[in-house]
């Protein structure tokens, strides 16, 4: 059993929400085989010895292009979900974030996995949160960002 009762995984992840000047939120859309659409935050998985504010660093800047510091945590969650590899993990998901000056991503740091997965990226503004057709995660985003501002 782990720290949350279950016999799962624990999946430590960094998640960085990051605001362009209008303040619009980036996320991505993951397209997978085995699911419907959806879209989260830039971040991932921690490395085994990495702290999650050094994942917000790295995922930032793999994910985007962009280099800066993520801060302090803003959020916290603990969901348990299927990984896009076909992992059921119980995952610790801290959140930062970041405020860009242009809203301009570079991609090129993208895994394999990640070029074949995450298929679109988007600026979303608060309001498009709660009425987008497809997924959203979290799903409590737009009240983390209005309690960070």
């Amino acid at each position: 059993m782990n720290e949350f009762g279950n016999s799962k995984r624990i999946r430590r992840a960094a998640r960085i929400i990051v605001l362009d000047p209008q303040g619009r939120v980036l996320l991505f859309r993951f397209d997978v085989s085995d699911r419907p659409p959806f879209w989260v935050t830039a971040g991932g998985e921690c490395e085994p010895e990495e702290s999650f504010e050094e994942a917000a660093r790295r995922e930032l800047l793999e994910e985007t292009g962009i280099r800066a510091d993520p801060g302090p945590q803003i959020a916290r969650t603990t969901p348990e979900f299927i990984t896009v590899e076909g992992e059921p993990i119980q995952a610790d998901e801290r959140y930062y974030l970041v405020r860009v000056t242009e809203a301009a991503i570079d991609t090129a740091g993208h895994t394999e996995l990640e070029q074949r997965v995450m298929t679109q990226h988007r600026w979303f503004t608060i309001s498009e949160l709660s009425q987008w057709h497809e997924a959203i995660f979290p799903e409590n985003l737009g009240a983390i960002i209005a309690g960070a501002a």
